[in-house]
């Protein structure tokens, strides 16, 4: 039986059960829950998940996750790649953590793009400093780049964001 890739991306007030209902409706169609994201932000449930499924069954689980906009939930469902090539270059970890400001996150990934990297996985929050109080801007990204030695370069692009800018990176094994 052939498999297929969904993404599901969603979006809609928190309340327990979400990610089971989700999870029962995949798995009653004969799929696998491969990989997610998800978290409740400003009192909605938001996410996005890839599962696998019987191409035989992608259209009755669409119409069953289409149904959930009735409870409040909406779910958009798009096919993805059956095996995508791996794209070229070196995967880096990065995090940062800096004072937050007004336009950091456009000021971040600008400062990435103008050196040729693809963000394939990025998770920033703000937190309160441990001593200072002041608001802190933290992001772990998982970056895509043109060779191993951008690193030097990123670092130099980040850093002149503010100087008070902390970056740690590190090559993915």
């Amino acid at each position: 039986m052939t498999q297929s890739s969904l993404i599901l991306t969603l979006i809609g007030p928190d309340r327990p059960g979400l990610v089971r209902i989700l999870a029962e409706l995949v798995a009653e169609r004969g799929g696998s829950w491969l990989e997610s994201r998800m978290a409740r932000l400003a009192g909605q449930f938001a996410g996005i998940a890839l599962v696998s499924v019987p191409q035989a069954e992608i259209d009755a689980l669409t119409e069953e996750l289409e149904r959930l906009q009735g409870q409040g939930l909406r779910v958009t469902v798009r096919t993805g790649a059956a095996d995508p090539p791996l794209p070229a270059g070196a995967t880096l970890q990065l995090e940062v953590v800096g004072h937050d400001r007004p336009g950091i996150v456009r000021d971040f990934t600008q400062a990435l793009w103008a050196c040729k990297v693809n963000i394939e996985e990025l998770t920033t929050d703000v937190l309160s400093g441990s001593f200072s109080g002041e608001t802190l801007f933290r992001a772990e990204a998982r970056l895509r780049v043109p060779s191993a030695d951008a690193a030097g370069q990123i670092r130099s692009a980040l850093e002149h964001l503010g100087n008070e800018l902390m970056v740690d990176i590190k090559p993915v094994a």
